[in-house]
């Protein structure tokens, strides 16, 4: 059965809007995200220390990860950027997780300084980090792969043919070296899928760490102190989608932590995780402007955003719904493609959509677009990045990131030195 998507305001609001700000802008829905975060925090309130990481990389603005901390939530970083992201709103030590990979020595050295646990993808960044920080932190953990022993889905590939992590014996070897080079706390993570709807997944995800914790104590005297169990709890991008249940994935972890961690004599065991998409993407949207029509072997509609907006359609293929603002009750008698200006035919947000008649000016709501969505912006063509726009509370809306200019575009250029280059 479908279900509707919703978006927060009216056609009226919206347009009120654009005369501040300009299409297209992404907008948030803050109360929205409050409540799935706690929503997820109480499902897994059973598990011990449990701390979801939000993984910045899904929606790198300041103002969200205020928000999600005030929340009790952590952030999970990639980069040196989204490390000064969380030092920028105050987020440090074991509120921030550190997982990267092939990384540069700058990162593990700005890591340290934040004081961030160090999630190694690979048995050489042990030494890598000792040259770049002159040491081990005593907090460390590694991401394991667990390689054709479980499938991956479309997104992130097959665990054996993805770039991330350790295998089963370099894990063990791993930890086996750094406790005898003074690590005193260890973590296992693992990220094996993406926007993966199935709650058994994740469970048997949850069922194979335990099982390698209890296993790496028992060869190796190490006991692991927390798992992270990654991202990738998927949303229902489709209406005839469902979505996650948290509670089944928590109350599966809990039977297995009694059955597997409780008896080995390993409780406590803190539980971790560091969904992004989960957390943020149904609460967000690319709003965008209907400009040109276009009649040749296909019926298309031309708005003012494009792939520089939301890259998820064209580099995946992936669905995102569209309302068209105030024609949410109308009849679903054409058909098209929704498409950008971009100098690539992949710059299509839907194609041979069923949707209401679409006129000039009309707005249109691209949904399911607060995670991996201006993150994923670039500037091909030359194409600018849109505002960032949240929702507060009290029906406010405030900007959190202004659009770019032409000048932003060009500030690493020295046009005036071009103009008499020989």
């Amino acid at each position: 059965m479908n279900q509707p998507k919703s978006f927060p305001l009216t056609r009226e609001q919206v347009e009120a809007l654009t005369e501040r700000f300009p299409t297209p802008f992404h907008l948030y829905d803050e109360a929205a995200i409050r409540a799935n975060a706690q929503r997820l925090s109480a499902a897994f309130a059973s598990l011990p220390d449990f701390r979801e990481y939000f993984a910045v990389k899904a929606t790198p603005n300041p103002f969200l990860l205020r928000v999600l901390a005030s929340e009790g939530f952590g952030a999970d970083c990639s980069s040196l950027a989204e490390l000064r992201l969380c030092a920028a709103v105050g987020l440090r030590g074991e509120r921030v997780m550190f997982t990267s990979n092939q990384t540069p020595d700058e990162e593990f050295r700005a890591a340290r300084e934040l004081d961030a646990i160090i999630n190694l993808d690979d048995i050489t960044h042990i030494d890598a980090l000792v040259a770049a920080t002159g040491s081990l932190p005593s907090t460390l953990c590694f991401r394991y792969n667990p390689g054709p022993l479980k499938d991956g889905n479309p997104i992130i590939g097959h665990p054996e043919e993805a770039k991330y992590g350790l295998t089963r014996e370099q894990l063990f070897e791993a930890y086996a070296r750094v406790r005898d080079l003074g690590v005193e706390r260890f973590g296992l993570h693992t990220m094996v899928v993406s926007n993966e709807l199935d709650e058994q997944y994740h469970i048997e995800t949850v069922r194979m760490l335990f099982e390698l914790v209890v296993e790496i104590q028992q060869q190796l005297g190490v006991r692991i102190h927390f798992i992270n169990t990654g991202g990738g709890i998927g949303i229902p991008y489709r209406p005839a989608e469902r979505p996650v249940d948290y509670e089944v994935i928590a109350r599966g972890a809990r039977e297995l932590y009694a059955e597997l961690i409780e008896p080995a004599g390993l409780d406590p065991l803190a539980y971790n995780m560091e969904c992004g998409r989960a957390i943020t993407g149904p609460y967000g949207w690319l709003i965008t402007r209907a400009i040109r029509s276009k009649e040749t072997y296909r019926s298309y509609i031309g708005v003012d955003a494009s792939m520089a907006n939301l890259m998820r359609p064209g580099m995946y293929g992936a669905y995102h719904h569209i309302t068209v603002l105030g024609k949410e009750q109308a009849p679903a008698n054409r058909v098209y493609d929704v498409v950008g200006s971009l100098c690539e035919n992949s710059d299509k947000f839907a194609i041979q959509r069923e949707l209401p008649e679409i006129e000039m000016d009309d707005l249109l709501a691209i949904h399911d677009a607060g995670a991996h969505g201006h993150a994923m912006g670039y500037n091909y063509n030359g194409k600018l990045r849109s505002a960032e726009l949240l929702l507060r509370p009290d029906g406010s809306v405030v900007q959190i990131r202004r659009a770019e200019t032409l000048d932003d575009l060009f500030a690493t250029l020295d046009l005036a030195a071009a103009g008499t280059f020989v």
